[in-house]
């Protein structure tokens, strides 16, 4: 009996406090949720371009360095449209020859593909540890580019990747595309570090509606700024450069860095032409003019070291930045005269 008082007793404390959390002196407290800032992700941008990365994300792939002819019975090419980097370096004979990089976009045809120089070496040491697509090349050339951070891949080895499309003929008939190429080193992902500095804010410098460099008869290269586009155009005087698409060559920066140039020890051909080389890596230096949104900044280029970016720097001392987009970059002998249209 005394146990059921007990457990009454508690049933009616128990009622007794429901009933006091129940009663309007103690109204429900209210929560007040202070909305947070809407913050946009940060947006992936390839490391050559500064572009927002096509697929909202970086491949994870090292830059790709593909070396295109530019003789003329080489043109039109295929694939340079869609190229983060296009180096124009002179060869033997006063041509020049194209190192096409390409990083984060694919192309389906890219040529036609040549062999490699000394000066390419130069040229790729600064993204790592690239990888070079050649037909051959002299034996001291491929000696030395093995002996580098490059990773050759020599289509007479790797025939399995060559496409040879309609029309084309020998030695002008050798293509492929980028995601075969990728595919011969899976094990290589390490995208490489960025090897200029961007800027939306265009820098003080003169007004350039066009820039000459006649490298020869064969190669008078013209740029042309459309002001309607917000690039330079290519052309050859009055004659577009023309890809294989009918798409014109263009670039959002045009490079002209002035090298000095020696030729030999080496022959490159039959017809006794000496292998073109430069200093571009050790302690080299030279003049430099960068071409972006219709203006001209006058400046120098300098590099120490194979695995260093080239660096190019105003009069004022600091970094000349780019415009975000495609840069083209002309390495032109210190005797050849470029002239600038205001």
């Amino acid at each position: 009996m005394r146990t059921w008082v007990h457990g009454a007793a508690v049933l009616c404390v128990a009622s007794l406090m429901l009933a006091a959390c129940a009663s309007p002196s103690h109204p429900k407290a209210r929560t007040h949720r202070v909305s947070k800032p809407h913050v946009a992700a940060p947006v992936a941008r390839c490391p050559l371009t500064d572009l927002p990365a096509p697929t909202g994300a970086v491949p994870q792939r090292p830059a790709l360095a593909v070396k295109v002819d530019n003789y003329t019975q080489a043109r039109p090419q295929s694939g340079l449209d869609l190229a983060d980097i296009v180096f124009e370096e002179p060869v033997e004979g006063g041509i020049t020859r194209y190192v096409a990089v390409f990083q984060c976009q694919d192309a389906a045809l890219v040529g036609p593909i040549r062999s490699a120089r000394n000066i390419d070496i130069g040229i790729l040491g600064q993204f790592g540890r690239p990888l070079l697509v050649n037909v051959g090349g002299i034996a001291p050339v491929l000696s030395n580019i093995e002996a580098s951070p490059i990773i050759e891949n020599d289509l007479r080895i790797d025939g399995s990747v060559v496409q040879h499309p309609p029309g084309r003929f020998a030695p002008y008939d050798t293509y492929t595309a980028t995601a075969s190429l990728w595919a011969l080193q899976p094990g290589e992902s390490a995208p490489p570090a960025p090897v200029f500095s961007f800027s939306a804010t265009v820098p003080t410098g003169m007004p350039a509606s066009a820039i000459a460099i006649p490298f020869s008869g064969t190669s008078n290269v013209d740029w042309t700024y459309s002001p309607a586009m917000n690039q330079y155009l290519r052309s050859y005087g009055a004659t577009p450069d023309l890809l294989s698409d009918g798409v014109q060559n263009s670039a959002a920066n045009v490079i002209v860095q002035v090298v000095q140039v020696t030729y030999g020890p080496w022959l490159e051909n039959e017809e006794g032409g000496l292998e073109v080389q430069a200093n571009l890596y050790q302690d080299a230096s030279g003049s430099a003019e960068i071409f972006r949104n219709g203006v001209e900044i006058t400046g120098t280029w300098q590099r120490d070291a194979l695995g260093q970016p080239t660096q190019f720097i105003s009069s004022a001392g600091a970094p000349i930045p780019l415009q975000p987009g495609r840069t083209w970059v002309e390495l032109v002998p210190s005797t050849i005269p470029v002239t600038t249209t205001p």
